[in-house]
């Protein structure tokens, strides 16, 4: 069973940072991407930031200018840097892995709360 583990959330003031990881139980290259997504209370899950399997990254308009998504190969890892951090960043943030075939995994989540 392929696992996502997400880790690196936390309480954090505006204009902070934080480092979210993303540990896969397999290689990250069995996935055609990754990503990260995070849902706000009463909001739909949106998505942050994607790898592709070549290491192509893509982040979301909104926090292009703050976030950075990057990967470790030799530890089967997916990163969203955060910086700047705002309060409307404050929401669950879930990693995600789409293999070819349309498997999807998700983590658990991590919660991420800025103050303001």
């Amino acid at each position: 069973q392929v696992q996502l583990v997400e880790s690196g959330g936390g309480l954090v003031q505006a204009g902070g940072s934080l480092r979210l990881s993303c540990a896969a139980s397999i290689s990250i290259f069995s996935f055609n991407r990754m990503g990260w997504y995070r849902q706000a209370p009463g909001k739909q899950r949106e998505l942050v930031a994607r790898i592709s399997d070549i290491g192509s990254p893509n982040v979301a308009d909104s926090v292009k200018d703050r976030f950075t998504i990057s990967r470790d190969t030799a530890r089967n890892t997916v990163y969203l840097q955060m910086n700047n951090l705002k309060p409307e960043d404050t929401a669950v943030y879930y990693c995600n892995g789409f293999r070819s075939g349309g498997d999807t995994n998700w983590g658990q989540g991590t919660q991420v709360t800025v103050s303001s």
